[in-house]
């Protein structure tokens, strides 16, 4: 396991980068964060940001939504791609959402959990954003950039990986720390060229010093 001081200072090194640590993602209502991250789901956060308000105007209220056609909604979040079945998660969440919880997003890992096209990744968020509870959203960047710190052991699961990020990150982090991740991810440490000779974390990270 990384050591708790190697580990403080990532953490406080990206705050000082990312001092705000906001999600990409923009909504105003609770359901709309929800309903986001789904149509996040293999596309950038720029497309869902440019989808949603038209997105939002169309179908205003919860309602709207329970009652809408997937077909239409598929159209306005077309280009987010795998339109069908979002379009189909995001009406029968909606539905769900009226009929169960009185038309409120719930605050439980199990409760999201039950929501149409919610599974753990989606849930975090919400917990972290809305409810501001200790959350470990491991998307593709948190994965990846863990993995070659050496936060992780380079897993690629994301149950795996949230479970070893609990250990090493302290809880009242954590939700900030996966925002974090997000941003270091699309600036430095990309999939494909991370820019480990201008790196700020360089000299805590696995990675860049096996390539020394």
């Amino acid at each position: 396991m990384k050591a708790k001081a190697a580990v403080k200072r990532i953490i406080q090194t990206l705050k000082g980068i990312y001092p705000d640590a906001l999600c990409s993602l923009q909504y105003e209502k609770d359901y709309e964060l929800l309903f986001a991250v789904r149509l996040s789901a293999q596309c950038t956060d720029a497309r869902v940001n440019k989808v949603t308000p038209a997105l939002y105007e169309r179908f205003p209220t919860l309602e709207s939504f329970a009652e809408a056609d997937p077909s239409e909604v598929g159209e306005y979040i077309h280009s987010c791609g795998f339109y069908n079945g979002k379009a189909r998660d995001i009406v029968s969440c909606a539905q769900k959402l009226l009929k169960e919880f009185d038309g409120k997003v719930p605050g439980t890992m199990e409760e999201l959990t039950s929501l149409p096209g919610v599974g753990r990744k989606t849930a975090n968020l919400i917990l972290g954003d809305i409810y501001k509870q200790p959350a470990y959203v491991c998307d593709t960047h948190c994965i990846r950039i863990t993995g070659r710190l050496g936060l992780t052991d380079g897993s690629k699961d994301p149950v795996q990986v949230e479970r070893q990020l609990r250990l090493a990150l302290p809880p009242k982090e954590s939700s900030d720390f996966c925002h974090r991740m997000v941003l270091f991810g699309r600036d430095t440490c990309t999939a494909r060229s991370p820019k480990c000779e201008n790196c700020p974390l360089s000299k805590d990270c696995d990675d860049a010093k096996s390539k020394k």
